[in-house]
C-alpha cells in the first residue's frame, strides 16, 4: 500500500517546523504538572474492537473514548438514488465515567440535549473531511462511548473516531470496493480555555470546571476551521483573545494529528 505523509493531505512544506504558537509564560505549571501551552499524554489503540470494520481506544490524559466505525450498505432515505453516502454519529458514557453515577439515556427515556449536540458534532466534523461521492450509496455509524470522563470527551472523541473511520474504509479498498479511502483530508480537536487568566491548552475536568473562558476547536491539518465551539463562562475575550486562542489550539491540533498518522502510516489515499 501507498505509505501516507503530510504533503498528500494540506499540510503545507515545513508546517511541522514552523507552528506559531501564542507566547505563554513557560514557567507557569498547572494541576497536573503540565505546561500551559502542553496536550495531556495522548494514546490511540488500534483495532481495540476485533468485531468492528475500524475502532480505536484513544486516551488523552485520563480521559479515555472506545470509538467504533461500522458500514451499512444502506443511506438514509434523503440520500437513495443519489450515489453518495453518509457518516453518522452516535455518543454515550458509562454510568461511572464519572466522579459520581450517572443515570444511562436509555433510562431516561431520550438522548440529553449535551448527548445530541456532542454526537452531532462528530458526524459534522468526520463529513467535513470525506468526500461522500466516493464514498458511495453506504452509511458510516460511528460509536463513541467514553469510559472514563476526565475532560475534553467530545474533542477526544472527534480525533478518535477520525482513526476508526479511516481503518473502516481502508477495509472497503482491501476488498476492492474502493480504490482508494475517500479523505479530503485529516481532521482532530482540542480544548482552550483562559483559566486564572491564563491561557491553556487541553483543559482536564478540573481547569474545565472552573474556567472563564471555554473553547473547543475542530480543525483540518490544512489549518482549515470545521468548528468553532465558545463560551465566556465567566469573562469575556477580545479578537486579540481569540486570535491567540487559534494559535494555541492550531498546535494543539497539529500534535493530535501527527499522532493520527502514525498510526495510519499505510493508509491507501488516492494521489
Amino acid at each position: 500500500m501507498a505509505g501516507m505523509g503530510p504533503a498528500g493531505l494540506g499540510l503545507a512544506p515545513g508546517q511541522a517546523n514552523a507552528r506559531q504558537t501564542v507566547r505563554i509564560r513557560s514557567m507557569i505549571y498547572r494541576s497536573d504538572n503540565r505546561m500551559l501551552d502542553q496536550l495531556r499524554p495522548v494514546k490511540i489503540i488500534p483495532d481495540f474492537i476485533t468485531t468492528a470494520e475500524g475502532s480505536v481506544l484513544i486516551e488523552v490524559g485520563n480521559t479515555r473514548v472506545i470509538c467504533t466505525a461500522s458500514l451499512e450498505e444502506t443511506v438514509p432515505p434523503f440520500l437513495r438514488n443519489s450515489g453518495k453516502g453518509w457518516i453518522t454519529s452516535e455518543y454515550s458514557m458509562l454510568p461511572r465515567a464519572t466522579l459520581t453515577r450517572m443515570p444511562r439515556d436509555v433510562t431516561k427515556g431520550r438522548p440529553t440535549g449535551r448527548t445530541h449536540e456532542i454526537q452531532r458534532l462528530i458526524g459534522r466534523a468526520l463529513r467535513a473531511v470525506i468526500d461522500l461521492s466516493r464514498l458511495g450509496e453506504r452509511t458510516v455509524w460511528i460509536d463513541c462511548d467514553v469510559i472514563q470522563a476526565d475532560g475534553g470527551t467530545r474533542t477526544a472523541s472527534i480525533t478518535g473516531a477520525f482513526v476508526a473511520l479511516s481503518l473502516a474504509l481502508e477495509k472497503l479498498v482491501d476488498a476492492g470496493t474502493l480504490t482508494s479511502v475517500p479523505l479530503r483530508d485529516f481532521v482532530a480537536a482540542v480544548s482552550v480555555g483562559m483559566v486564572d487568566g491564563e491561557l491553556m491548552l487541553d483543559l482536564c475536568y478540573e481547569e474545565d470546571s472552573r474556567a472563564d473562558v471555554d473553547m473547543n476547536f475542530v480543525m483540518t491539518a490544512g489549518h482549515k476551521i470545521v468548528e468553532i465551539q465558545a463560551t465566556a463562562e465567566h469573562r469575556v475575550f477580545d479578537e486579540k483573545q481569540l486570535a491567540d486562542m487559534v494559535a494555541l489550539a492550531r498546535a494543539g491540533v497539529d500534535s493530535l494529528i501527527s499522532k493520527q498518522q502514525g498510526v495510519l502510516s499505510q493508509l491507501t489515499l488516492r494521489q
